[in-house]
């Protein structure tokens, strides 16, 4: 099977078993509608933190603000309390008010829709400007975070050693059609599956298409 093939037959699977796996919480959001502020919010909230934390934290605050305007009534303080126990609330709490004044002052109100202008954001990075750019604006884009980076390397579609280093080798590598789902796709597999240390790959269902590369202990 050629590397095309392989990475064809990849997704295909992957897709397919996707189904019986918890959805990660902000392609959870994107399903359900919400707007690109709210998957911007909830991605820089997402940072270090486990996804139903982030999904109890988001909820709180877009109780209360749930657009730039009326996040950037709130004082940090108020939105450091509404956002914990994420990891590193107090320094979310401030980039996400800074954010706020940004988005008002200089958008009016609306989310960038561009890579170069989402990562002039405080504690906004290739990660979370490629996931409100795909999830947000339905546009281009591919997502790496540590579990897209590690299941790459993983399965030899790429031999990289850091996560922007991947997210270039993946736009050499994987054609366009995939480029918006790959993100949900290995983080699904990454958090029940392809776990950093003693991987499950006798419950994998790729495990025959992988070289596991790296993998010293699995089970």
């Amino acid at each position: 099977m050629g590397e095309k093939d392989r990475i064809e037959e990849i997704i295909k699977i992957l897709k397919k078993e996707k189904e019986k796996w918890e959805v990660p919480v902000v392609s959870l959001m994107a399903q359900t509608g919400s707007s690109p502020f709210k998957i911007l919010v909830a991605t820089v909230l997402s940072l270090r933190t486990k996804d139903k934390t982030t999904a109890e934290a988001s909820s709180r605050l877009f109780q209360v603000a749930d657009d730039p305007y009326k996040l950037l009534k709130l004082e940090e303080e108020e939105i450091a309390s509404l956002i914990y126990p994420v990891g590193f609330y107090r320094r979310k709490a401030k980039n996400l008010k800074e954010i706020a004044r940004i988005l008002v002052e200089k958008y009016k109100g609306k989310v960038p829709d561009t890579l170069q202008e989402l990562l002039k954001l405080p504690g906004v990075g290739r990660k979370t400007a490629n996931l409100v750019i795909t999830l947000g604006y339905g546009k281009p884009g591919i997502c790496v975070d540590t579990h897209v980076h590690r299941i790459s390397n993983r399965l030899g579609i790429v031999k990289t050693k850091t996560p922007e280093e991947t997210e270039f080798a993946l736009r050499e590598k994987l054609p366009l059609k995939y480029w918006k789902e790959i993100n949900e796709l290995l983080v699904a597999l990454g958090q029940h599956i392809c776990h950093p240390t003693s991987p499950k790959c006798s419950q994998c269902p790729i495990s025959h298409l992988c070289p596991k590369i790296g993998v010293k202990r699995s089970r």
